[in-house]
């Protein structure tokens, strides 16, 4: 297979472009010409390929740019965004999912070309389980799972009461959109239980929207042993269930609050008595 390095192009001709026209604009202005100019070179044709980098990638079946994308990654050729574009276009989800067993390269290519395809959830759910996944690799996969979040609303639950990855799995039910009474009772036990992950648990009740909460949310910002950080995440929470919470508060003491406070000029006005 013929592999270009049209990025590789690109930087030669912008190089000469910048080089000619390089005081006919601020730098600042060049942030948003450069990416209109890589756009642009996406039509543009190119002799030595005999097409334009759009057109060659086009021109390809799905399995080709597929092949393409893995070939590019094995011998080290940079991917451009148009070969990536050009697979985006297409509905190659089960093309892709193998390279999600592939080398770090082409999962972490495969994983921003699939997204939240439901068809990828099981390969997902097994990176997010397996206990030698990095965690910025489980982060990713729970961004997507969680856009699916009621289809896998019983597979977080059930992973959950065996005790694995429960944060995730939290995070996972409090998207839900479909109402539970046992992902509800889940997550306000973990918010009564759990006190020294009380803002992340808020947020998560917040996030899930079930105005039931609003009482626990209410008792627990009125304790006086909250920190500044609790109080901003529970009233965040409160807020965003339809709640309010007015009450004055002193903070003062509080060294989150001090070194907040230190390099955020007057935006605490109000939080001190």
């Amino acid at each position: 297979m013929k592999l270009y390095d049209f990025d590789g192009m690109f930087d030669e001709k912008l190089a000469a472009y910048l080089k000619k026209n390089a005081d006919k604009h601020k730098e600042s202005e060049w942030e948003d010409i450069i990416p209109e100019l890589y756009k642009q070179f996406g039509d543009t044709f190119i002799k030595a390929v005999g097409d334009t980098p759009n057109g060659f990638y086009a021109k390809m079946s799905d399995g080709e740019l597929v092949k393409a994308l893995s070939t590019h990654l094995r011998q080290g050729v940079p991917v451009s965004e148009y070969l990536c574009n050009a697979i985006e276009r297409r509905n190659a989800v089960e093309l892709l999912l193998p390279l999600l067993d592939g080398s770090e390269e082409e999962r972490d290519y495969a994983i921003n070309l699939i997204g939240a395809d439901e068809r990828a959830l099981d390969k997902y759910f097994e990176m997010l389980l397996d206990k030698d996944s990095p965690e910025d690799l489980k982060n990713r996969c729970v961004d997507y799972i969680k856009e699916n979040a009621d289809s896998v609303a019983d597979r977080a639950v059930e992973n959950y009461n065996r005790n694995c990855e429960r944060e995730y799995m939290l995070e996972i039910m409090s998207r839900c959109k479909v109402r539970s009474d046992k992902i509800f009772n889940i997550l306000l036990k973990e918010f009564r239980c759990d006190a020294e992950n009380l803002p992340m648990h808020a947020s998560y009740l917040a996030a899930y929207g079930d105005e039931r909460a609003l009482e626990y949310l209410l008792d627990k910002i009125d304790e006086e042993c909250i920190t500044f950080i609790e109080y901003q995440e529970l009233k965040f929470a409160i807020e965003a269930l339809g709640g309010e919470y007015t009450k004055k508060r002193d903070f003062s003491n509080d060294p989150y609050f001090e070194l907040i406070k230190s390099g955020s000029g007057d935006i605490f006005v109000g939080f001190k008595n």
